[in-house]
């Protein structure tokens, strides 16, 4: 006990000289000591502040949200539209204007202007958020068709695929890239695509078609993948 009390001794009288410092430095700096608090109550202030502004925006975004909701559900899509775009715009950076921006690209669709769904999806797809990838590029797969662009709706549709967190959409995205890349004329990909489904997501409902659509296509030349359970 001896040896441990005089082993923290010298331990203690060091924290002792080390605070005893530090006070004679603060009492010596009184100006730089006053400014350094202030500056930490500020940064404490605007982070604050920077919380409950977003918490605000939030709230009011979803509230306007839910209003342009209620139009599109009504087919007032000109309306629908219009508001989606504005909360797109007035609150950037929220959850809201995530949602916003995607029901405005399928609202552009539903519209018959799928040029303007693809200006709007193309640079958010990549950008979005998990909950709304998958749904943001198989979007733009649909626009990509519409206007004639198969092979770069397949590859919107891969990523689609490829962001979904979901085992039936996934192999929903999937088949719809293989009728893209059918339509593209480039038969390689759009077989990836459907043994894709075949090996790793059997247990979908997209199986089959696949299965069908595999065999057209390879008359029987490749033959088919051992199914893989995707694991959970």
């Amino acid at each position: 006990m001896a040896e441990t009390a005089q082993a923290a001794a010298p331990v203690r009288h060091a924290d002792e000289d080390t605070l005893h410092r530090l006070l004679e430095w603060a009492r010596g700096h009184r100006t730089v000591v006053t400014y350094g608090g202030a500056a930490l109550v500020l940064a404490a202030a605007l982070v604050g502040w920077n919380l409950f502004a977003t918490r605000r925006s939030e709230e009011a975004a979803g509230a306007q949200l839910q209003q342009a909701r209620a139009a599109f559900e009504q087919n007032n899509l000109p309306l629908a539209a219009s508001e989606f775009a504005r909360i797109r715009e007035n609150y950037s950076g929220t959850r809201a204007a995530e949602e916003a921006t995607l029901l405005l690209g399928q609202a552009r669709l539903l519209q018959g202007q799928p040029q303007q769904a693809i200006d709007v999806l193309t640079g958010f797809a990549g950008s979005a958020g998990d909950a709304y990838r998958a749904q943001a590029y198989g979007l733009l797969g649909s626009a990509y068709e519409n206007v004639g662009k198969p092979a770069d709706a397949g590859g919107a549709y891969e990523r689609a695929a490829d962001a979904s967190q979901l085992p039936s959409f996934e192999s929903q995205f999937l088949s719809d890239a293989g009728r893209a890349w059918v339509a593209a004329g480039d038969t390689a990909k759009a077989v990836a695509a459907y043994q894709r489904i075949v090996r790793e997501l059997s247990e979908t409902g997209s199986v089959s078609e696949a299965t069908v659509r595999l065999g057209e296509l390879t008359k029987g030349a490749v033959t088919l993948p051992a199914p893989v359970r995707k694991k959970e």
